[in-house]
């Protein structure tokens, strides 16, 4: 289960970046996760708040959106999303194609934090 070394790594990151800005902690984490990444949504966000808990990112909620595989045709030029993962073919003309465009991310889209007079019960 790598999920849990990624969680502990987009935590760290979150939690660094909202300390470095004034923030006292983290209330909302987007994710963007490809299809190709390996990685497993369920996982993940079992994982988050493990790896959440004693840091500025504890009680977070998490927000994954999933990206299909997008691939370039050599062909036709088209950029398209694939139907199903065992067919890497153009959408528009069929051509097959490895030329993966979007798919293999995992990436912080955005967080949102509290400021210190906020955190206040």
């Amino acid at each position: 289960m790598h999920e849990l070394s990624l969680a502990q790594a987009v935590v760290g990151t979150v939690a660094d970046a909202a300390v470095a800005n004034g923030a006292a902690r983290v209330s909302l984490v987007r994710l963007r996760v490809g299809m190709l990444s390996g990685v497993v949504c369920s996982a993940l966000e079992f994982a988050f708040d493990v790896a959440a808990d004693g840091t500025a990112a504890e009680g977070a909620r998490l927000e994954i959106e999933a990206l299909p595989v997008v691939v370039h045709c050599p062909t036709c030029g088209t950029d398209g999303a694939l139907a199903e993962l065992t067919r890497f073919r153009c959408p528009a003309c069929g051509t097959p194609t490895a030329e993966v465009v979007q798919g293999r991310e995992l990436e912080i889209a955005s967080i949102e934090v509290v400021v210190a007079e906020e955190a206040t019960p």
